[in-house]
């Protein structure tokens, strides 16, 4: 597929952690950009989000019950 440059301006920040990310994923800033762009265009973001709301609606109270556990005291260990 043949590639076309495109610039953009953002603040120094985004850019970092644009590089950042990039990095971690072993991808070029370019590819990375494109497959957000490409996630974003498919809907693939909004469905994972959704996704997400949707657990924590049907499972909150499991996390709330956790929260509320007592918790053993660090470097306690079960026998």
């Amino acid at each position: 597929m043949a590639k076309t440059q495109l610039g953009a301006r953002v603040d120094e920040d985004v850019a970092e952690l644009a590089k950042k990310r990039a990095a971690d994923l072993g991808l070029s800033i370019g590819d990375y950009l494109a497959r957000l762009v490409q996630d974003d265009a498919s809907g693939l973001r909004a469905r994972a989000v959704g996704a997400a709301a949707r657990f924590l609606a049907d499972h909150q109270a499991v996390f709330d019950e956790a929260e509320q556990a007592p918790q053993a005291p660090r470097g306690a260990h079960a026998a």
